[in-house]
């Protein structure tokens, strides 16, 4: 099999997840924003850029055409998307998909392509679909030139699937110095799977949503000592980039600002030194002491929800309440998530949120908590 970390120039990947964009509106991609954003990540050799089939209310793949498979050669950049698995009924409609992708990105073929989200119940239900095989069959054909997968769940289950799954090229994993040794994520015992199968990564939400990079509090004053100047997002990028067997880090970058931040520290990589890693050993252990949600924004809770809570928004002011108490700008951050959506005591605990949370996390409870902090 070939060794894919050697086709990477440079450990940056671009996210097309979290894009710029207008009015506030996820599928209202700001373009011109996103070009020169392209043009500063190519410009300095970068070529990876990821999407997927719901980003941005499907709005992200066509956002790719517009703003880089149309204004660059095909060869100069590496293109992965995922088949969303969970709409798969028949093995028919993989194939309808795929094409659909295919059109929206303006491509002949993917240079990646996952199979997006799996977890155990997933993969018992695509097993019967021939969704494994369909992948196959499209790299045998020349329109996937690497087959792997995105991955959100315990590191047996990990271990499972690569074994059934030898053609599995690469996995997407949630790796960052928060999740490390968590039980729930177990992001450090999946990356040790993973380097037992011989299976190089892909780091997804290396800085959990932007959460490790606003820090506050001792977090904070931590890593100013080390460098007043770095950003915090900088410790958590290179965290996950130094892993041996990482391939390459996606950054959802939403903004020129983030995207020259990353340019900055990755365009000539430097793996953590000693310190920086003590270092983020005690910001870890300051961050446990916080009893935060540790919700990563990946907002595939919002679109299902029936009272249209945008719940990684209203955890996000619960969170900052946790840290800094309650405030006048957090009253009014809410006020402002939730004018024309749901509020958090609108839940009727139907649980299509916690279907769909990558995390696991029990959001009606939660959403509980929320609406008693704020009411």
């Amino acid at each position: 099999m070939e060794d894919l970390k050697k086709l990477m120039p440079k450990k940056l990947g671009f996210g097309c997840m979290r894009l710029p964009v207008l009015n506030g509106k996820t599928e209202d991609i700001d373009d011109a924003a996103v070009c020169r954003m392209v043009d500063a990540y190519m410009e300095q050799g970068f070529k990876y850029f990821d999407t997927a089939y719901p980003y941005h209310n499907q709005k992200s793949e066509e956002a790719v055409r517009r703003c880089i498979v149309e204004r660059y050669d095909r060869e100069s950049f590496f293109l992965a998307d995922k088949l969303p698995v969970w709409l798969i009924e028949k093995e028919e409609d993989c194939q309808k998909y795929f094409d659909i992708q295919l059109e929206r990105c303006g491509v002949e073929y993917f240079d990646f392509y996952l199979l997006h989200a799996l977890s155990k119940d997933r993969v018992a239900d695509i097993g019967k679909k021939g969704v494994f095989e369909f992948a196959q069959r499209m790299k045998a054909e020349g329109k996937i030139r690497h087959i792997g997968f995105s991955f959100h769940d315990t590191a047996d289950v990990l271990d499972e699937i690569l074994t059934k799954h030898p053609e599995m090229e690469f996995v997407q994993l949630q790796i960052n110095y928060y999740d490390w040794d968590s039980a729930t994520v177990q992001a450090g015992k999946c990356y040790e799977t993973a380097v037992a199968h011989g299976v190089p990564v892909i780091v997804m939400e290396p800085v959990r949503g932007g959460t490790l990079a606003s820090l506050h509090g001792e977090p904070a004053k931590l890593f100013r000592a080390l460098d007043a100047d770095a950003s915090f997002a900088s410790y958590a990028i290179r965290y996950a980039a130094s892993l041996d067997n990482v391939m390459v880090v996606l950054s959802g970058m939403s903004n020129e600002e983030q995207m020259l931040d990353n340019i900055s520290y990755m365009k000539e990589f430097v793996p953590l030194t000693d310190v920086e890693k003590d270092t983020v050993a005690k910001v870890v252990e300051e961050l446990a002491k916080m009893p935060t949600i540790d919700c990563t924004k990946c907002r595939y809770c919002v679109e299902g929800c029936p009272k249209k809570i945008v719940i990684p928004d209203v955890f996000d002011d619960y969170n900052l309440t946790v840290q800094f108490g309650m405030s006048d700008a957090r009253k009014e951050s809410y006020k402002f998530h939730t004018a024309d959506k749901g509020k958090a005591d609108d839940c009727i605990r139907c649980g299509k949120c916690e279907e769909q949370c990558p995390q696991h996390l029990p959001i009606r409870d939660l959403l509980a908590t929320v609406a008693e902090t704020f009411a």
